[in-house]
């Protein structure tokens, strides 16, 4: 039986090590964080996965996976460490490799004849060759003849991993074509899915290329959001009539771009080819960009230097998982505490429980006596919320929805204003009279009344009521 070492125990590398362990192979999984190497030993994981937990535990019982802090000799040695970027202002990021280069550091001493190194962290076209080659080489060993190498990039989204890591096609650029062949052997243990073969450059830039592809999407569909808003449409409607077209598939908007894939993965190619790149440079621009814009709407929403509290409802990057890395919702809690401390933030996540830099709260402190609440990640858990429940909490009835994902209807009956990233279709009254728009978003019948400019300004209201703010009417309730 080939023994696996499977070197970084994260998002990737702890569900591709518990499929190897539970498909026959003998698996030593490495981590550097004693904590995730404890709580693993314990038959725990670290990461909310649906199905997870039972295949680790599964894998641990059965003696086929052991965790420790430092690898050992096996016959196959993956590494899927993080690769992050280095971010300076005004400066292109920059690929992070030291956790590649660490784990490949790590594993050297322990790197014979025979054995095969797999790399499937994200990484720069030209990694394999430019970097793990080199490495390994410098042991006098010879690429191709004594050692193999192939690159075989996840095609997982957190929330599916186990499904997908089963269910999804893979491509493995290797070194030659027999390596090719042995790293197709290994993963067909539990993909149903086909395996291409190629070469390891070839690999690495379709694997970014999947994830630059959905970027400019999402960029594309942001932009659009902006133009909709000024033209004082729905671009929900837009995006959903276009996409009935047959060879189209417009993505849909948001607060922003997270996640360690579609928000990092692009600068990787900006950074190797700068003048090439200008498109999916632009990109990146307009989805780091976005979470400016939901601060700006928050702002004039209230008032800029009021006093008032806001519960922003999710920090995941996206809906039902936990994961924060890059997410739009902290960039958008950094900009208003920074910028504007007059605001007291009250943050909720039910998939997230702990974080370093902030309070978390309960649902119900963070709607206590809030002025305005900002849905910020499409949770399940935020899509059923009752309106009727929150409205018995909130002070205020103000609701930015920046995934479109409430019942703006049922949210109007319980007397909330809704607004809409996107959403600057002029409502009309039981006359068929047109109101004026909300500030340029959400404007059907569940959302509120707003400015007549074009931008995401409002226009200006002398309030009514404490809880009456700019570009806003007072509750519904009347007060």
């Amino acid at each position: 039986m080939k023994k696996v070492c499977v070197v970084g125990l994260g998002y990737i590398g702890l569900p591709t090590a518990s499929m190897f362990a539970t498909h026959g192979y003998l698996v030593h999984g490495v981590d550097i964080n004693p904590l995730i190497v404890k709580t693993l030993r314990e038959g725990n994981i670290h990461i909310e996965e649906p199905g997870l937990a039972t295949v680790v535990k599964a894998a641990i019982s059965s003696k086929n996976l052991t965790v420790d802090s430092k690898p050992s000799e096996s016959d196959v040695f993956i590494i899927a460490v993080p690769t992050p970027y280095n971010h300076r202002a005004g400066a292109i990021p920059t690929a992070d490799m030291s956790y590649v280069t660490g784990a490949m550091e790590s594993i050297l001493p322990l790197i014979k004849k025979g054995d095969l190194v797999i790399l499937e962290s994200t990484s720069p076209p030209g990694t394999t060759r430019d970097l793990i080659i080199p490495m390994i080489e410098k042991k006098n060993l010879k690429v191709g003849s004594d050692v193999g190498v192939a690159y075989c990039p996840e095609r997982v989204i957190p929330g599916q991993a186990l499904k997908e890591l089963i269910g999804n096609d893979r491509v493995v650029g290797a070194v030659s074509p027999f390596w090719a062949e042995e790293t197709k052997r290994l993963y067909k243990s539990f993909v149903a899915g086909e395996i291409f073969l190629t070469e390891p450059t070839v690999a690495e830039m379709i694997k970014l290329l999947e994830n630059t592809y959905r970027d400019v999407n999402i960029a594309l569909a942001n932009e659009v959001s902006r133009i909709c808003e000024k033209l004082h449409i729905d671009v929900w409607e837009v995006i959903r009539m276009a996409n009935r077209h047959p060879r189209v598939n417009v993505h849909t908007p948001g607060p922003g771009v997270g996640g360690h894939c579609i928000s990092v993965d692009p600068w990787f190619i900006v950074e190797k080819f700068p003048a090439d790149a200008k498109l999916i440079r632009m990109a990146r621009e307009i989805n780091d960009g976005v979470p400016q814009v939901v601060v700006q709407k928050i702002v004039d929403t209230i008032g800029k230097g009021k006093k008032a509290k806001i519960a922003l409802l999710g920090l995941a990057y996206k809906g039902n998982v936990d994961d924060i890395r890059e997410s739009p919702a902290l960039s958008i809690i950094d900009q208003l505490k920074k910028n504007h401390p007059s605001f007291e933030l009250a943050i909720f996540d039910p998939h997230v429980t702990k974080n370093k830099d902030f309070p978390l709260l309960s649902v119900e402190d963070t709607f206590k006596e809030a002025d305005m609440a900002v849905v910020l990640t499409a949770h399940d858990e935020f899509k059923n919320l009752d309106p009727t429940k929150v409205s018995s909490l909130m002070k205020g009835r103000i609701v930015l929805d920046t995934h479109n994902i409430l019942k703006r209807d049922t949210w109007a009956q319980a007397g909330f204003h809704v607004a809409c990233l996107g959403n600057g279709a002029p409502r009309t009254d039981v006359r068929g009279t047109h109101l004026r728009p909300v500030f340029a978003s959400g404007s059907d019948a569940a959302s509120a009344e707003l400015s007549e400019k074009s931008d995401i300004s409002p226009k200006p209201r002398t309030p009514s009521s404490p809880d009456s703010y700019p570009g806003f009417p007072a509750k519904a309730d009347g007060s």
